[in-house]
């Protein structure tokens, strides 16, 4: 099956290189021409575990290849992918420019009956919208398609090779054929390909990832209150994750949900109830809620420190999450800020994010070529992200090499008891009394 993705970011590449690699040929097209010279020497545009190699294998066996030439991707194509992004716009809404333009493209370069398939993360009607788009130029029969995407960066290429469930939007026997066929290899286990209207197609997105980021602000508000009366959120989380009804996932306390799709998805939701008159009045809690717990950690180092004027902060962790380079809405971001409007001065440390870092924030802070090197001459150490490289570390060369033996843990990694016994003045989420 020939298969085009418009859009090379995050979804599009991922998809591209997945599809190829059941044998798929598989052209990516973008407008960055950067972008494509780069992968076309297999050089990529995001850190994702495994994708590179998944790229360069596929690109090497001739199954997946990367042009700016849309129309002759588009042309050549049984199926089209649109994974273009859908940022938010002013009022939250989702901005669904690029996806239209994208359509139109679709509908003028058509040359044969074509399954045209929403990717990006799009509201309800946007299927009707881009069917319109390419209807105003197509000369070949087409269908449309809502396949929303379920990818958890730093898991991307095991999620989509062995996914919990296709969701597919259709309202005709030869979308839901094409469709069937192409994701065939993917279930073979037995996971489900579950088809759908397109409205609910287009809706089941939104509303999983705001039911994640539900339970995410849930746990850090239980956190919070455990931290009132003593409790110790670690033992609540498995004494409620291990209900069958509720699941250990996305009970992990911390300092608030980041990345691109659980801030961008929670707004674009609650835009589109209040545009039906529908509020949703829990997920208005849900952002607030994850709003002040980005404050966290600036508040627990100044109850700590004090004054942060004139003082040096080691943070360890940029990503939203370990095993990305994603900085979009990183709880990072809010302390770095916290610290710098405090007067303190603020050295980082990421296994990945980085070059990310340096691209959002300049010479405005300093940057530290191993974790170990942030510590020099600290006054304290924050822990923002779980990299694995921080779950073990040398305690004595961290004690030894900070000013002071401060540490706040965003992520809960280390244990209190230990960290008392060791000589830190130690602070984490939900565990010690405020």
């Amino acid at each position: 099956m020939n298969i085009t993705v418009i859009g090379s970011g995050y979804v599009g590449l991922v998809a591209g290189a997945c599809f190829a690699e059941t044998g798929s040929t598989v052209t990516c097209a973008d407008i960055d021409q950067e972008k494509i010279d780069g992968l076309t020497r297999n050089v990529l545009p995001i850190y994702e575990p495994g994708l590179d190699t998944l790229v360069e294998r596929n690109q090497g066996a001739g199954r997946l290849r990367f042009t700016t030439d849309i129309a002759a991707g588009v042309a050549s194509a049984d199926v089209v992918f649109i994974a273009v992004g859908t940022p938010p716009d002013e009022d939250g809404s989702a901005d669904l420019k690029h996806v239209l333009a994208v359509a139109d493209t679709i509908g003028r370069h058509l040359a044969r009956e074509t399954v045209v398939v929403t990717k990006s993360t799009v509201p309800v009607g946007t299927a009707d919208r881009v069917r319109a788009a390419v209807a105003a130029h197509a000369k070949f029969p087409f269908h449309v398609c809502s396949n929303p995407e379920f990818l958890k960066e730093g898991a991307a290429i095991d999620d989509f090779l062995k996914p919990d469930r296709v969701v597919l939007g259709v309202d005709s026997d030869f979308a839901r054929s094409v469709m069937a066929e192409l994701y065939a290899p993917f279930v073979r286990t037995g996971k489900p390909i579950i088809f759908m209207d397109i409205p609910s197609a287009e809706m089941t997105k939104y509303a999983a990832n705001s039911m994640l980021a539900t339970r995410i602000s849930f746990m850090n508000e239980i956190a919070g209150l455990c931290e009132q009366v003593g409790a110790n959120v670690d033992l609540v989380r498995k004494g409620i994750g291990s209900d069958s009804r509720i699941g250990s996932a996305f009970l992990f306390p911390g300092p608030g949900y980041g990345g691109s799709c659980f801030p961008k998805d929670v707004q674009a939701l609650l835009r589109t109830a209040h545009g039906v008159g529908a509020p949703l009045a829990v997920l208005e809690a849900v952002e607030q809620a994850n709003a002040r717990q980005k404050t966290v950690l600036g508040a627990k180092l100044a109850a700590v420190l004090g004054s942060l004027h004139g003082k040096r902060i080691a943070v360890w962790g940029l990503a939203f999450k370990a095993n990305t380079d994603d900085m979009r809405e990183s709880p990072a971001l809010v302390l770095v800020d916290f610290i710098r409007k405090a007067g303190g001065t603020v050295v980082v440390h990421d296994p990945a994010a980085m070059h990310e870092a340096k691209r959002r924030l300049g010479d405005t802070i300093a940057y530290a070529e191993s974790s170990y090197a942030a510590l020099d001459g600290a006054d304290a150490l924050v822990v923002v992200t779980d990299w694995n490289e921080y779950r073990f570390p040398d305690f004595e060369r961290i004690r030894t090499a900070l000013k002071s033996p401060v540490l706040i843990d965003g992520r809960n990694l280390y244990d209190p008891a230990k960290m008392a016994k060791l000589g830190f003045t130690y602070r984490s989420i939900g565990r010690e009394r405020a």
